[in-house]
């Protein structure tokens, strides 16, 4: 049985992640702070959730003062390192909002530090709040999802990236309709490396379709462990 690592900064903010793949019958353990910088031995798929920003610094930019930017530093030294050697290992991985935004600048791209149209302001834990995404068809994405086209999604997030923000080895495999906004990414030079803007762990009747993603994440962690069985 495949062991998923959900990197989080701690248990609570992990919950919904861990119910996600809990419910699915895979065993799991939350990378946190606590256990430093190295990548857990035996995992073989890797989810990085939602959270604070990440330090404009790191991808050569000056914190907005204008942006509502909310950075966690620590968070970043250990995540980062974390994240490096799982796409080293070509393991799989899932970002979700801020593991999107990781991939895209552990790539080399940089983020949009705010965003419009993109969260209720009022009430940002509102998850009756949602938008509509363009699905790039023939990307590793769009198959999962059943096919190109358009879904919902909610609207949880404030930064992101566009196409001048994006990582050049990177795909955009979604985006936003109203403004362009890159809602989804792959990498085409690893196996399965997925990152969407939406928190994909809320799993409620209008996003049914998530759980799609998810399946298909811990599909390519059970072909990754009988690679690694197969070599043992």
């Amino acid at each position: 049985m495949p062991l998923i690592g959900i990197s989080s900064p701690n248990e609570q903010e992990a919950e919904r992640y861990c119910e996600a793949i809990s419910s699915r019958g895979y065993d799991h353990i939350v990378i946190g702070p606590t256990g430093g910088k190295t990548l857990p031995e035996h995992l073989h798929g890797v989810i990085l959730t939602g959270g604070l920003d990440i330090d404009p610094n790191i991808y050569g930019e000056d914190t907005d003062p204008e942006a509502d930017v909310r950075i966690s530093s620590e968070r970043d030294e250990w995540e980062i390192p974390i994240l490096k050697q799982a796409l080293a290992n070509n393991m799989p991985i899932l970002g979700i909002c801020r593991g999107m935004q990781l991939l895209n600048v552990v790539f080399g791209g940089k983020l949009i530090q705010d965003l419009s149209g993109h969260r209720n302001i009022e009430y940002p834990d509102d998850k009756s709040v949602f938008h509509q995404i363009y699905l790039s068809p023939g990307t590793k994405l769009a198959a999962i999802m059943g096919s190109g086209g358009f879904i919902r999604v909610n609207s949880q997030h404030h930064q992101g990236l566009g196409e001048a923000q994006k990582a050049p080895s990177l795909l955009a495999s979604a985006y936003s309709l109203d403004d362009g906004i890159i809602e989804a990414i792959e990498s085409p030079n690893h196996d399965w490396v997925i990152g969407v803007q939406w928190h994909n762990e809320i799993e409620e009747e209008l996003y049914k379709t998530f759980g799609n993603i998810f399946q298909a994440f811990l599909e390519r962690s059970d072909r990754f462990e009988n690679n690694i069985n197969s070599h043992s």
